[in-house]
C-alpha cells in the first residue's frame, strides 16, 4: 500500500555533527517538537542514510536524514455536539470560556460531554496533533472551574502554545471568592505543592517532594465575611489556586475539597442572609477572566477576557447589596 502523509530529507552539514537525531529533527522539521521527534524516530518513520537510528544517535557530516510524517489519524473519539462560548477562534487556535460543570479532556468517569467531544464536532479544520486528529490541550482548568482556555487546532500552534506554557510567558489571571478578610491589599503565596501523602485526588502544601508554586493575589473588594481577589498565576500546579487559598487560611467560598468544614456557618454567624447568599456556591467561585498571550504563528499579543458566569455574578450581586 502506497505512504501518505509527508516526507522531508535533510543532509547534516559540519555545523550539525554530533547533535543528537532528536533535538536535529526538532530544529528541520516544521512545527515538530524534541519529543514528537523522538517518537517519530521509535515509530521506524526516521532513516539514517537508509537505516532505523534512535533518538540519542549523535549525526554525522553528509549523513542524509529521511522523515516520513504520516497523515494523522481521525480521532477515536465521537465528536458531539457540546455548546459552549467561543472568545477567538482562527486556523491555529480556538479560546473558550469554559461553563463550570464540564470536563477539559476524557478521562475515568467522563468518556463522553467533554470540551474535547465538543471541539471534535465544532473544528472541521482541525490538522492534528502527533498522530491524531485531534484538538491539542495544552492546559486545563478543574471541572467545577469555569473560564478560558486556549486550544492549539494544529501541531505548529501546539508546540509554541506548550512552549509559552513551559516559560511562564503566558498571563493568567483569575477571580477567587474566598471566606474571610484578608488583611493588606496584595501578596503573594509562595509554598510548593505535591500530591497529598493519604488522599490521592487532593493535593497539598504540607507533603513533601512538592513542585514550586507562586500565586500573586489582590484585594478587588471586600463584603461581609468573604473577600473578592484576583489570582495571578506565575505556576500552573494541579489545584493551585484553591491549595494556595487553603493555605493561605481563606478558602475559596463553594469549594468541596478544600473548604473547611463548617467554614460558612462561622463566617455568616448569626447573619441569615449572608448565611443564604453564601449557601447558594454549589461549586468553587474561581472564573479565570483573563488569558493574554503569543499567537503562535503571527507573534502578535492576543488579550482576552471571559465574562463572569451568571452563578458567581448572582451571589457577588447579592453581596454588593449587602454592603
Amino acid at each position: 500500500m502506497e505512504k501518505t502523509g509527508l516526507f522531508f530529507s535533510y543532509q547534516v552539514q559540519l555545523s550539525e555533527v554530533g547533535q543528537r537525531l532528536d533535538a536535529y529533527l526538532a530544529e528541520h522539521l516544521p512545527a515538530c517538537s524534541r519529543s514528537r521527534a523522538a517518537w517519530l524516530i521509535r515509530q521506524g518513520l526516521i532513516r539514517v542514510d537508509g537505516q532505523p537510528s534512535k533518538p540519542s544517535y549523535k549525526v554525522k557530516s553528509e549523513e542524509q536524514i529521511r522523515a516520513h510524517l504520516p497523515e494523522p489519524e481521525p480521532s477515536e473519539l465521537v465528536p458531539e455536539p457540546i455548546a459552549f462560548e467561543i472568545v477567538f477562534e482562527d486556523r491555529d487556535l480556538i479560546v473558550i470560556n469554559k461553563p463550570a460543570g464540564m470536563v477539559v479532556h476524557p478521562a475515568a468517569g467522563h468518556s463522553t460531554g467533554t470540551l474535547v467531544h465538543g471541539i471534535l464536532h465544532h473544528c472541521s479544520d482541525l490538522e492534528g496533533i502527533g498522530s491524531e486528529k485531534r484538538p491539542g490541550i495544552v492546559h486545563r482548568l478543574d471541572k467545577d472551574t469555569s473560564g478560558l482556555l486556549v486550544v492549539a487546532k494544529n501541531q505548529q500552534a501546539h508546540t509554541v502554545l506548550s512552549r509559552q506554557f513551559k516559560e511562564r510567558t503566558i498571563r493568567k489571571h483569575y477571580l477567587a471568592l474566598v471566606y474571610g478578610s484578608i488583611s493588606g491589599e496584595s501578596g503573594k503565596i509562595d509554598l510548593a505543592i505535591a500530591r497529598h501523602p493519604v488522599d490521592r485526588k487532593r493535593m497539598s502544601t504540607d507533603a513533601s517532594g512538592g513542585r514550586k508554586a507562586l500565586t500573586l493575589w489582590t484585594a478587588k473588594q471586600r463584603f461581609p465575611g468573604v473577600t473578592l481577589l484576583e489570582i495571578d498565576l506565575k505556576t500552573g500546579r494541579t489545584h493551585q489556586i484553591r491549595v494556595h487559598c487553603q493555605a493561605m487560611g481563606f478558602p475559596i467560598v463553594g469549594d468541596p475539597v478544600y473548604g473547611r468544614k463548617g467554614v460558612m456557618k462561622q463566617i455568616a454567624g448569626s447573619d441569615f442572609r449572608l448565611y443564604q447568599v453564601l449557601k447558594k456556591a454549589r461549586r468553587q467561585m474561581l472564573h479565570a477572566f483573563r488569558l493574554v498571550l503569543r499567537h503562535p504563528v503571527d507573534g502578535r499579543e492576543l488579550s482576552f477576557t471571559g465574562a463572569i458566569p451568571a452563578d458567581m455574578v448572582e451571589i457577588l450581586e447579592e453581596l454588593r447589596k449587602m454592603n
